[in-house]
């Protein structure tokens, strides 16, 4: 059975196929209004469609349906006086200091919020009983507001679920229903109530776009990778649909722990740079989660890898602002039109451009010579965002690419420096289509002296799919000071999850021998707003290591009892191999000379593909494939490894 990965990105959707020997790779530009039909388009093109097919998929459906306000119209029940939570949330400014704010609408508008009985207290007593009366007009509040999702978030329903369950069975036929203790079982009513209600209202989205694919693709198993970075089946993502806002970005991180332990460098301080955005993050050994993230503004309390996304990509469009100042992004070309060179009707001048015009892109030699850049294009893009400067479109064309370099390198500050970690003891993992060609100037940036462009960087995420266990991740409020609840308490919280978990993979067709269980916990010192997840290990063991971990991250530990908040238990499967063909030994010289500008004389360009295993390249050089090219900087070497991997190193 074949077996494809696929990452569909704002610009570009991406594909690597294993027949179990050997990796295809293969882009197709992406079509946003139906993502569907992108994927279809590349399955075609690889001769795979009437083929058994086993399709392992990042989406960004549910992303964009977040980000763009779209999805399914939800009515909202809870407790009785607690319809306004959603609207309050936490009361935080995104502009601490501005006297006026434009009012933002609610999430959910006040007359599709139904507040009812069945309110229990924290010991799990009921404490407002869900009467008949109250069952009726539940009945009657959805005969007359018909909505197409309803949400249910009852207080304390994390340790009684009853109440909900017995609500969401009134629910009709072909109403999408999501219920808080399923989507998640923790404290905090507001971040409960978001995930609960972004659950219901992308759940009918992300269920119509897999019906249209599974369809369309009788003879093949889908599968969809979760934020966390696991996969699940396709007929059950829609059920967790807030589970997959992060979907494609956890592959290319799956994929780079892969490739890392591979290369002898399992810590890894990553950029995925695409062409709309660039995400980074950590992998120290495996990559961090978050129960903190926020898409849209909105809270995701549910796990995701733990990332910081800015709207810095090759299709970022450049401007001058009102006060003569360059500015690159957050606004992007996309797939359509696209940058200048792309030949596609765009005018802005776009990361991509500019590298076109400083000679560090191929004209010739784009998407494997499948796309033919037009450097004319490109130079006229550049020549009138240098009007704006005084500039000529060469030096229009440098400072684009520094102030995008910048943009990337303090995201990284953020995910490594802020959280007391030196980035000199990490290797800068570089992919997506546009890595490789800041990755010098970024690891310069950052003082790193080592940095890795892995074998098919282009398409990283793709390949993470193929790379990616099946998995849960599990989670259960449980609150007290964690010498006072002791080991016996809570592992017997942890058995029940990892018993939920197992049921679910069995059900998926994973073994139960072939299953692993990862239990962790939420802790703070007593007193305390937020948590730090710390593996479990027993509870003295447990206790030492929060301490470090809280020293790491801010400096200092407290003789403050420590409380628990959170249980947590990740099920996953055994995870799959993909085929990684070894390279010869061998010596591939260039391919062509070329043009860049800022370095006297020719720059050798050589083809990847050709390059032989233990191979030395040095700086300058332009390094081309099918699917991104890496710019190595004056002063770097570049070595192959076995794998076709370039492990780089700054002198």
């Amino acid at each position: 059975m074949q077996l494809l990965g696929v990452d569909t990105g704002g610009t570009f959707t991406d594909f690597v196929c294993s027949d179990g020997e050997r990796l295809r790779i293969h882009k197709v530009l992406s079509t946003p209004e139906r993502p569907e039909a992108a994927i279809l388009q590349g399955v075609r093109e690889l001769g795979l469609a009437d083929e058994p097919l086993r399709l392992m998929h990042g989406s960004t459906v549910a992303t964009n349906a977040v980000l763009e306000g779209q999805g399914a119209r939800v009515m909202y029940v809870t407790g009785r006086g607690l319809g306004d939570v959603l609207t309050l949330g936490r009361q935080h400014r995104e502009r601490l200091y501005a006297l006026e704010l434009a009012p933002a609408e609610p999430p959910v508008p006040p007359e599709l919020c139904w507040e009812t009985g069945g309110r229990l207290g924290p010991d799990g007593a009921l404490v407002d009983p869900l009467s008949d009366e109250d069952l009726a007009a539940f009945d009657q509040a959805l005969a007359e507001r018909r909505p197409e999702a309803v949400a249910i978030n009852l207080p304390f329903s994390f340790v009684d679920g009853g109440p909900e369950d017995t609500l969401a069975a009134r629910v009709p036929e072909g109403v999408f229903v999501a219920r808080s203790h399923k989507v998640l079982a923790e404290y905090g009513e507001y971040e409960r109530g978001i995930a609960t209600w972004l659950n219901a209202r992308v759940g009918p989205v992300m269920s119509g776009y897999l019906n249209r694919l599974t369809q369309a693709l009788p003879k093949a198993s889908v599968s969809v990778m979760q934020s966390s970075g696991e996969r699940v089946a396709a007929d059950q993502a829609a059920r967790m649909a807030v589970n997959l806002l992060l979907s494609g970005p956890a592959g290319g991180l799956m994929a780079g722990r892969y490739l890392g332990e591979l290369a002898g460098e399992p810590r890894l301080l990553s950029f995925d740079m695409g062409g709309t955005s660039t995400d980074v993050a950590v992998i120290d050994g495996e990559p961090a989660l978050t129960s903190e993230g926020h898409i849209g503004g909105w809270p995701v309390a549910v796990p995701m890898v733990d990332m910081h996304t800015i709207g810095a990509g090759g299709g970022s469009l450049a401007s001058v602002d009102a006060g003569g100042l360059l500015q690159v992004g957050p606004r992007s070309a996309g797939a359509d039109p696209g940058p200048a060179c792309y030949g596609r009707g765009g005018a802005g001048a776009t990361v991509t451009d500019a590298h076109l015009v400083l000679g560090r892109l191929r004209p010739d030699a784009f998407l494997g010579g499948d796309m033919t850049l037009e450097p004319a294009a490109a130079r006229q893009a550049l020549t009138r965002l240098g009007e704006g400067l005084a500039l000529s479109p060469e030096q229009a064309a440098e400072g684009v690419l520094r102030l995008a370099n910048e943009h990337m390198a303090r995201a990284l500050r953020v995910i490594s420096v802020e959280r007391g970690l030196d980035p000199r003891d990490f290797t800068l993992l570089s992919f997506g289509g546009a890595g490789g060609l800041h990755v010098c100037a970024l690891a310069e940036a950052l003082d790193m002296s080592r940095a890795l462009v892995p074998v098919h960087a282009g398409v990283l995420s793709a390949l993470g799919m193929l790379a990616a266990p099946r998995g849960r991740q599990l989670s259960r409020t449980l609150t007290g000071p964690l010498s006072a609840l002791g080991a016996e308490r809570v592992e017997q919280v942890l058995a029940a999850l990892a018993d939920s978990g197992r049921r679910a993979l069995s059900a998926e067709g994973v073994a139960v021998a072939e299953q692993r269980t990862h239990p962790s916990l939420d802790l703070r010192y007593q007193g305390q707003a937020y948590t730090l997840n710390v593996a479990w290990s027993g509870v003295a063991a447990t206790l030492e290591a929060f301490h470090r971990l809280h020293e790491q991250r801010y400096g200092h530990r407290l003789e403050e009892p420590v409380e628990l908040v959170n249980v947590r238990q990740s099920v996953t499967g055994p995870r799959p191999v993909p085929p990684l063909p070894r390279l010869l030994p061998g010596e591939g010289g260039p391919v062509a000379l070329g043009r860049v500008h800022g370095v006297a004389g020719e720059v050798p360009v050589y083809d990847r593909a050709r390059l032989g295993a233990g191979q030395v390249l040095r700086g300058p050089a332009l390094v081309t494939e099918q699917v991104a090219t890496t710019w190595l900087a004056p002063g770097w070497t570049a070595r192959v490894d076995e794998y076709g991997n370039l492990l780089m190193e700054r002198a």
